[in-house]
């Protein structure tokens, strides 16, 4: 963070009750920054106010609903003076098949992992604006690299995330304002466990691919490689930095994922190249 600000920074994080966004709620606080911690139950962040009295703020913040995160900012900065650094955290997986996807869901799925992302922005750009300052990191996920199947509509989301991530940064480079997204591999949260969504319809055909993946993914719960304390540690250190990065892969299987995504991608344009360029205007 800039050595302008002389008190302890102020951030916002969605998503708070478990999982990374309480890992990093509980870094920034034990390190004596002030945060404003935020989940849909306030009942759920509470302790942390208890724990570290005037420095935690809890808050009631659903991103579906845009009074609720209006209410959040503005208690936030009432309290606080400022959002120095807002982390869009909240959000949730969905297993199903593309065909066996539910339209309700699905809907849901977005409202809280795109458009509630876009409602937060919305609600704290202002007065970073204002400040010429601001830190902004968009939880991602490797899954916002590469797609599998089973969780295509999670995919979507992160991938819609990463587009609209990279616009936001060229947009407020100028204005001294940053932005990183996040990209966990698997983190041993309840991503995978209490807070998956997924859908009743299992369709023969995709047994093998889908349903496979599916029973995968959740057999997986406890047990993924990543740790999100040591997560949000990294995520930090990024917030702290001079210049932060756009991305941060955080595990090694991010990391080796995506290298392996990279080099699918490399390949297949290069095989590709000759008919790639016979679309380019042959002139006269």
């Amino acid at each position: 963070m800039s050595n302008e600000i002389l008190e302890p920074p102020v951030w916002l994080i969605t998503g708070c009750s478990s999982g990374l966004g309480r890992a990093l709620a509980e870094h920034a606080l034990g390190r004596g920054d002030r945060v404003a911690v935020t989940a849909r139950d306030r009942a759920s962040v509470t302790d942390l106010a208890d724990r570290y009295g005037g420095r935690a703020l809890a808050l009631e913040l659903d991103v579906t609903e845009p009074a609720s995160v209006t209410a959040a900012v503005q208690a936030c900065e009432e309290t606080f003076g400022r959002v120095d650094v807002l982390v869009n955290n909240a959000g949730y997986g969905y297993l199903a098949a593309i065909e066996e996807g539910e339209d309700a869901e699905v809907r849901a799925l977005y409202d809280t992992n795109v458009h509630g992302v876009v409602t937060v922005l919305k609600a704290v750009l202002p007065g970073m604006r204002g400040r010429r300052s601001g830190r902004i990191v968009n939880v991602s996920s490797f899954g916002g690299l590469a797609a599998f199947a089973a969780t295509g509509y999670y995919h979507a989301t992160k991938f819609a995330l990463e587009g609209l991530s990279e616009s936001l940064a060229a947009e407020l480079a100028p204005l001294g304002i940053t932005v990183t997204i996040a990209e966990p591999g698997g983190l041993r949260t309840e991503w995978a466990g209490t807070s998956m969504r997924q859908s009743p319809t299992r369709l023969d055909d995709y047994e093998q691919t889908a349903g496979k993946r599916r029973d995968s993914t959740l057999a997986v719960s406890g047990r993924q490689p990543g740790d999100p304390a040591r997560a949000a540690a990294a995520i930090a250190t990024v917030v702290d930095a001079e210049t932060p990065p756009l991305r941060l892969l955080l595990g090694s299987d991010a990391l080796a994922g995506a290298r392996a995504r990279l080099d699918r991608t490399r390949r297949a344009i290069d095989a590709n190249e000759a008919l790639t360029q016979s679309a380019d205007l042959v002139e006269a």
